[in-house]
């Protein structure tokens, strides 16, 4: 599990690797990653928008933005949280992705909060240490 802390909105997240979904011999691999965001402060806000960094093993970088998560722009009041499981494929068998999520509270002030880098690993891939 990774996790930060972004003025009080905690985000952690959790990657599996999806076997019965990739195809190695084929460069195809899958991962799902659970994510929860949880309000420990004060004041309610809500989440507008998504930004993804997805880099491969091969450093090739895909960028994802958008609205809301999972089709969603969720409101959390403080003390609530909000989770939600979402997926990526990979021409790679190992790969990295970070990002943030804006957020704007009930004064319409709107704040960027970072999501932890984690690893998207597979049993794939061939690990060297130097």
């Amino acid at each position: 599990m990774y996790s930060q802390t972004t003025r009080a909105i905690k985000i952690s997240v959790k990657p599996t690797f999806l076997e019965d979904q990739s195809s190695p011999a084929e460069h195809h691999f899958v991962w799902a990653y659970h994510v929860r965001i949880e309000n420990t402060g004060r004041e309610t806000v809500q989440l507008r928008n998504r930004h993804w960094r997805i880099t491969d093993s091969f450093g090739r970088v895909q960028e994802v933005q958008g609205a809301g998560v999972v089709g969603e722009q969720p409101v959390l009041e403080p003390g609530e949280s909000f989770e939600y499981t979402s997926g990526t494929p990979l021409t790679a068998p190992s790969g990295i992705m970070s990002g943030s999520y804006q957020m704007e509270n009930t004064r319409g002030e709107k704040f960027d909060v970072t999501i932890p880098a984690f690893s998207l690993d597979s049993p794939h891939e061939t690990v060297q240490l130097n």
